[in-house]
């Protein structure tokens, strides 16, 4: 029987903040059929967009992106928040549905010409996604496209990301 992913994810309401609906994806983790289906279906999308490298943000990014790139035989770049990466970096600052932040990548994760997809957990107001995608594209390579496993609908990030290549697992309702 075919695994629904919509089935292993947990809905918070109010957490981290008063008014945010929060879609956990970490029952999908603790079930390995259901984990394999994930990485099978975002790495069927890096196959279908021909990526070269998958870049994941903290911290999710890392837990769905770096098995998608063992499954595809390509490197991993991971994105991480401040004063995480030892070499030189670049970095962007972009806001969250609830807050700011600022993401960092080495300066020698993306050669100049790779195709680049961003895997990552979730699609809500596409910061993170943005900034990805900004630094990638300061270093030379090209986004392949954006694999999520949920796309909230109602938020601005679609939107965010018109002029990318976006496709997410599931699409749920952000209320």
């Amino acid at each position: 029987m075919a695994v629904k992913l919509e089935d292993y994810i947990a809905t918070i309401p109010n957490y981290p903040i008063e008014g945010v609906l929060f879609r956990d994806v970490t029952p999908i983790l603790q079930h390995g059929e259901a984990f394999k289906t994930a990485v099978d279906q975002l790495a069927e999308i890096g196959r279908e967009l021909k990526a070269d490298v998958i870049c994941g943000p903290e911290s999710r990014g890392f837990i769905f992106g770096a098995p998608v790139a063992l499954e595809l035989g390509i490197g991993f770049v991971p994105v991480r928040k401040p004063g995480k990466l030892p070499r030189e970096t670049i970095s962007c600052k972009y806001d969250l549905e609830y807050g700011s932040n600022e993401l960092f990548m080495h300066k020698d994760s993306v050669e100049k010409g790779q195709r680049v997809l961003i895997v990552d957990d979730l699609l809500a107001t596409g910061g993170t996604a943005k900034a990805a995608a900004t630094m990638i594209e300061e270093l030379g390579g090209i986004v392949a496209g954006y694999a999520f496993v949920i796309e909230l609908e109602g938020l601005p990030g679609r939107k965010m990301l018109e002029d990318y290549d976006v496709r997410a697992l599931m699409v749920l309702p952000d209320k």
